[in-house]
């Protein structure tokens, strides 16, 4: 049987496409509830339209079983998926593709990949699955390089080692989400770690990205779930001791936790788990005002329930799921226990929600509501959805960000205003804005952005890079962070730049010439790359 392939240019594998006619459906439906126009179909791209410079370097005799060069390996580890990912894609614009592939199979071969890629010049950018949406694995690294090389880890995708007693696990850091679960289920426990790219990226790259998962409260990033690191970095090999806890000194884990790449290369962890699940129970709720159901949102955080998910989304939002009209906004309160039932803390929660004008979108069957349920399929199918709304020719994207509670209702207006002024600006129509909250936090929450626009063909890059700017602007400028869990990548550099105190780059600089003396490692991101 061949190998089932993930797409070149896009997201998920290559039978998941949507054909051109359920393309602009989708399309269709997005233009009538933001305003923006459909344009022509524009098909994907196939191999063989696409023209890739020879590689500038070949890997010598010993490690040429584990290089590939071929048309679609280097292809596929040219991009993430981004909006501007997808349309350099879609120009059939491949001319960063990476000029060689590594697949090591173990950490020696890691050690043996470094070690020739440092005295050869040779940049190396460490590659999970490639879901990354802010530039973080384009091989995008200067004129300082001789070469790139993509290191991809999915050959280290085993779970090594289980300790049911203590429930954590020994795991290969180029494991894929679903076959990491696969793997635990004989054990009767979960990491539970679910981001939006489960399907399609590794526990490696959530390490290196800090990842936020399903949870949202408590455990939001994998921060939570990594008891110990073991990174190779062209220094050396470097591991943290595995403890449930430790107050030694500032933590090595949390030097390469957010690393992306640019420390070291994550080739496993030990990681917490838990039991499975038994008692759930999910409810949502409307809200006339964004507001209202945001305070009823902090009461829920402040009150110590630690919901397994406490979304709001806007009506608009809402809308564009396919639920309701847009007038109403939603609150999405679910509790889950592998120990005791939850109903105590969903009656709780709904009590806080009904203090601040909630009301109940439907009477929940067996303990799950319809409407929630209608949410997560609408977000499960969202990555998909998009590709046929770019293939039309709309501008869609995201940016997310956290602030605390008491400067909420000011950031969110201005950052909301400063996008959709700036959509307006750069393409001479109005933009569609809207937002929901991911991740919950006593002391605030995580809002996450969604925007479309109507690019002029042609222009799609220039007049991206110009909203992109105007958004980062303004939620820098108002408080926020630059990310809350997407990561830095070479697309957020200018504004963590901004955001980090100057004495903590030095030192971080000071680390990446530590354990990257030559810089090889995935130049450009978290420290600017060498200019010669």
């Amino acid at each position: 049987m061949a190998e089932r392939r993930l797409k070149f240019w896009g997201w998920g594998y290559e039978d998941q496409q949507l054909g051109e006619a359920e393309a602009a459906k989708v399309a269709r439906f997005v233009a009538g509830r933001t305003g923006t126009t459909v344009h022509a179909y524009r098909a994907p791209p196939t191999l063989d339209e696409i023209r890739l410079t020879p590689p500038r370097i070949g890997a010598p005799a010993k490690l040429g079983a584990l290089v590939s060069t071929s048309a679609y390996d280097r292809a596929a580890h040219c991009y993430g998926k981004s909006y501007p990912d997808y349309i350099r894609a879609f120009a059939r614009d491949f001319s960063n593709a990476p000029d060689l592939v590594a697949f090591p199979e173990n950490e020696t071969d890691i050690i043996a990949l470094l070690d020739w890629a440092g005295g050869a010049n040779v940049a190396v950018i460490p590659f999970g699955a490639g879901s990354s949406v802010v530039g973080g694995i384009e091989p995008k690294v200067g004129h300082g390089f001789r070469a790139t090389l993509s290191l991809d880890l999915r050959k280290l995708g085993r779970v090594r080692e289980i300790d049911v007693t203590s429930r954590a696990a020994r795991i290969e850091a180029g494991v894929y989400g679903p076959s990491l679960e696969a793997q635990l289920k004989s054990s009767g426990l979960t990491l539970r770690h679910f981001p939006q790219s489960f399907e399609f990226s590794t526990l490696g790259g959530w390490i290196a990205t800090r990842s936020g998962g399903h949870f949202a409260t408590l455990y939001t990033h994998i921060d939570e779930l990594v008891e110990s690191v073991r990174t190779v970095t062209p220094s050396g090999v470097m591991e943290s001791r595995r403890l449930p806890g430790s107050g030694a000194g500032p933590s090595p884990d949390r030097l390469i936790i957010g690393s992306e790449g640019a420390l070291g290369i994550i080739v496993e962890a030990w990681v917490k788990l838990q039991a499975k699940p038994r008692h759930r129970a999910s409810q949502a709720f409307w809200f006339d005002d964004f507001y209202r159901a945001a305070e009823a949102l902090r009461a829920v955080s402040q009150a110590g329930l630690y919901p397994s998910n406490a979304r709001l989304v806007d009506g608009e939002e809402c809308a564009l799921a396919g639920i309701g009209e847009g007038k109403r906004h939603m609150v999405v309160l679910a509790f889950e226990s592998a120990d005791h039932a939850v109903e105590a803390w969903m009656a709780r929660g709904i009590e806080c929600l009904r203090d601040h004008g909630g009301a109940p979108a439907g009477s929940p069957k067996g303990g799950r509501d319809e409407t929630a349920d209608a949410w997560r399929e609408a977000f499960i199918r969202g990555p998909f959805n998009r590709e046929g709304v770019i293939s039309h020719g709309i501008m869609h994207d995201t940016f997310e960000t956290a602030i605390t509670w008491e400067r909420l209702h000011d950031f969110h207006a201005v950052v909301k205003s400063a996008t959709e002024r700036a959509i307006h600006v750069v393409t001479g129509r109005a933009g569609h804005v809207t937002c929901r909250f991911t991740h919950l936090y006593p002391d605030g929450p995580a809002p996450y952005f969604t925007y479309h626009a109507s690019p002029t063909p042609g222009r799609e890059l220039e007049q991206w890079q110009a909203i992109k700017m105007a958004a980062s602007e303004a939620l820098i400028a108002a408080g926020g962070t630059i990310t809350h869990h997407h990561a830095v990548g070479r697309d957020h550099m200018p504004w963590y730049l901004k955001q980090r105190p100057a004495l903590f780059g030095a030192a971080l600089e000071a680390a990446k010439r530590a354990l990257d003396p030559k810089g090889i490692l995935n130049p450009g991101v978290l420290v600017p790359a060498p200019t010669a």
